[in-house]
Parts: C-alpha cells; sequence; structure tokens
C-alpha cells in the first residue's frame, strides 16, 4: 500500500483550518503522521506568515482521486482557485509523494518540485521520513535537507523556516 506525504498550508485564520484539515484528512484517509509545524514567512508575496507541515498516510485510493479529494477538502475551507499563485490562503494542500511513484500529469507532477524548492516543505518531510529516498533523485531526505542547510549556509541565507512545535 502506497505511503502518502502532503503539504499542508495555511496564513489565514490558520488556528482554525490547519487543525480542521488534519482531522478531516484522517477522517478520510485514517491514522496520520504528522510532522511539527514550522512558521514561514510569505513567499513571492506580502502576507501574513503561513503555518506549515507535512503529513503521511498510507491508502489504496488511485493517485487522481487523492488529488481530487485534496482539491474538495481545501474548497471547504474557504480556498478559492481564482486568486494568484502567490497569495494569502486559508488552506493549501499539495500532494508531494504518493510512494515511489513519478508522473507528469497536466497539473499532477510527482515527486512535487517544491519538495527541493523550499525549506518548509523539505524540513517537515525530512523530520517525519528521514530515510525515505526521493523517487527520482535516490537521495534521503535526511541527506538532502542537510544539503539544503549547507546550501544556504555558504549562500550566507539564514533558514526560512521556523518550527514552531
Amino acid at each position: 500500500m502506497p505511503e502518502v506525504f502532503l503539504s499542508v498550508g495555511s496564513n489565514l485564520d490558520r488556528e482554525v483550518h490547519i487543525p480542521s484539515a488534519l482531522a478531516e484528512l484522517e477522517q478520510r484517509f485514517g491514522p496520520l503522521r504528522v510532522s511539527s509545524i514550522y512558521e514561514t514567512a510569505a513567499v513571492g508575496f506580502e502576507g501574513p506568515p503561513f503555518h506549515n507541515l507535512v503529513v503521511a498516510f498510507h491508502t489504496e485510493l488511485p493517485v487522481g482521486r487523492i488529488a481530487e479529494m485534496l482539491t474538495e477538502i481545501e474548497a471547504r475551507h474557504g480556498r478559492t482557485r481564482d486568486c494568484q499563485k502567490f497569495a494569502s490562503r486559508t488552506l493549501d494542500i499539495d500532494l508531494l509523494l504518493y510512494g515511489d511513484l513519478v508522473l507528469r500529469e497536466g497539473k499532477l507532477i510527482l515527486p512535487r518540485d517544491e519538495i527541493l524548492r523550499y525549506a518548509f516543505v523539505l524540513e517537515p518531510l525530512a523530520e517525519i521520513a528521514p530515510d525515505h529516498r526521493h523517487p527520482v533523485l535516490g537521495k534521503t531526505y535526511r541527506e538532502l535537507w542537510a544539503n539544503f542547510v549547507a546550501a544556504q549556509s555558504s549562500a550566507g541565507q539564514d533558514r526560512v523556516a521556523g518550527q514552531v512545535k
């Protein structure tokens, strides 16, 4: 049974939307493995900081059905699709990984590119799945996170995410 990893984020009423989304995800998919919550400045726009985390679960559901269900959950939390890509949002749930599946079908891309691009995705993923391997690169998420931190340090940048709890 594939293990699925999702990133979950919110910067509008995040104290309401994140717990509610986690409850709905658990109701639909069963027991969740949940990372710590990380607070992150808005990227690409001015706005309140985000709370971000990664959750994992096992399921037999097909990847397309999971993607549909995530869109439904976002919509129930007031997420609209008519806003800009970089904008505040009540809830953002992205499908990061579906087992070792590598897929490019329309907007559905697995593994999701953001895993390697953003600390607020990679750090919580490395927290709950340090020894899992990226299906394309073959490196563990622990290794990828260490490389990410080293690259930021050598570039003179600070980490962009801070653990909340």
